[in-house]
């Protein structure tokens, strides 16, 4: 019942610093021309840039929150996408990634950056 399950968001690859994931554009998350809507491709970013937040902390004691987003739609998006996070900066109570997000013929469609919050959790 999530929106990743919704949208069809897949985690597919993980690295060190990076994580991807993919996004078929269908009838959920397209306008009326068929083309990816920009916020499902900023709902995208957000779910990839939160998770590879969240597999960079303690999990036992730590979470994320995001603080800040911004993206830019650069050509239309169709097929399946692909969005690959990566960390820019992994500080103690935050951390940067940069979040691109390509078409089915490799093409960059959205470049995103993202914030998140580090936050302690309560004992």
């Amino acid at each position: 019942g999530t929106l990743m399950e919704f949208f069809g968001i897949k985690f597919t690859a993980v690295g060190d610093d990076w994580l991807e994931a993919t996004m078929p554009i269908t009838e959920r998350n397209c306008t009326p021309a068929r083309i990816g809507h920009g916020g499902a491709l900023i709902a995208l970013a957000e779910s990839v840039g939160s998770c590879l937040s969240y597999i960079n902390v303690d999990a036992e004691i730590q979470d994320v929150r995001g603080l800040e987003i911004n993206g830019n739609h650069l050509a239309p998006a169709t097929g399946t996408v692909t969005a690959r996070a990566t960390l820019l900066h992994k500080g103690r109570t935050t951390h940067v990634s940069e979040i691109k997000i390509r078409n089915s013929q490799g093409k960059l469609v959205n470049v995103t950056r993202m914030t998140n919050f580090v936050i302690n959790l309560k004992k």
